[in-house]
């Protein structure tokens, strides 16, 4: 047999293969529907396991070692006589693959301050070290701040002075049209206000709320809860797109070319699920007979 054969019938075997790992691990989050089982956790602790390693080497590839050792180690800087590609050698012949030869070729200048980022990951690293753990408080303490920082701006940015420029609209424009769906108008205008008036003044119990403020805050409660629902239907919507993708896939893989995956992972699941069922309710009989024995007895 050629060559590209062997290659063709290797790709359709490992095609085949996926195909029944994806049906057992889809059968086997689903079977979490009857009760916790033996197919859920393996299911889960894969899933869990397998994300973990790919984010780790995801994030390690595309940002640590670009973007710290090839700033730390540039090629277009690479001097063996320098004390820190000295180190980088040292380095490169024990680690070839994430120190190549000659340099990190990333497009990027050296910047020797990259060495405080490094020096606080290994501190957090160190928190595995019981007796070096307090180092790691270091690393952490920057992090939270910087992120915490980084998320306030961000947050007032676009949540706080964005909403508010969103509601900033002028009532008064009358070159808009009286109504459209699809772009600005006055009907929509007028609809922003209000809810957004309305929506405001629900919140505002420093008087009770009666009168024309009840009728306000009323109206602002049906604009929460329509804000609310639309929220929640954008979330079910996506969610169901994905389970509409899990069967999708199952119907795929039910077919002659991937041998029937699906129907053969699903009897046995179901197989092995009754068949322990009936098991425990066996032994639940016995446990039943075994009291009553004992009660009568006494």
């Amino acid at each position: 047999m050629s060559a590209k054969g062997q290659r063709s019938i290797s790709m359709e075997f490992s095609t085949i293969l996926g195909g029944w790992v994806a049906a057992f691990l889809t059968i086997g989050i689903f079977s979490y529907l009857y009760k916790d089982n033996p197919f859920y956790k393996i299911a889960e602790h894969l899933y869990v396991g397998i994300s973990a390693g790919y984010l780790l080497s995801l994030g390690f590839w595309n940002q640590l070692q670009p973007n710290l050792f090839g700033r730390l180690f540039p090629a277009k800087h690479y001097d063996s006589d320098t004390i820190s590609y000295s180190i980088y050698n040292g380095l490169s012949f024990f680690f070839s693959s994430i120190f190549p030869e000659g340099g990190i070729d990333k497009g990027h200048d050296q910047h020797l301050i990259y060495i405080v980022p490094l020096a606080l990951g290994v501190m957090m690293l160190l928190s595995l070290v019981p007796s070096l753990s307090w180092m790691a408080r270091w690393g952490i303490a920057y992090v939270v701040g910087m992120a915490a920082g980084l998320r306030a701006y961000g947050y007032l940015n676009s949540n706080v002075i964005g909403q508010v420029k969103g509601t900033a609209v002028n009532i008064l424009d009358f070159s808009l049209p009286i109504f459209s769906l699809s772009s600005p108008s006055i009907f929509n205008n007028l609809i922003i206000i209000t809810g957004t008036i309305t929506g405001l003044l629900y919140f505002y119990f420093s008087k009770e709320h009666k009168g024309a403020l009840g009728t306000a805050t009323k109206i602002g409660i049906n604009f929460l809860m329509i804000s609310f629902g639309a929220s929640f239907g954008f979330a079910v919507m996506g969610r169901i797109s994905l389970l509409v993708g899990r069967f999708s896939d199952l119907i795929t893989f039910s077919g002659s070319d991937y041998n029937y995956a699906t129907f053969w992972v699903l009897f046995g699941v179901i197989g092995f699920l009754g068949y322990a069922a009936f098991q425990d309710k066996g032994e639940d009989t016995e446990s039943f007979d075994s009291q009553d024995l004992a009660l009568e007895e006494e």
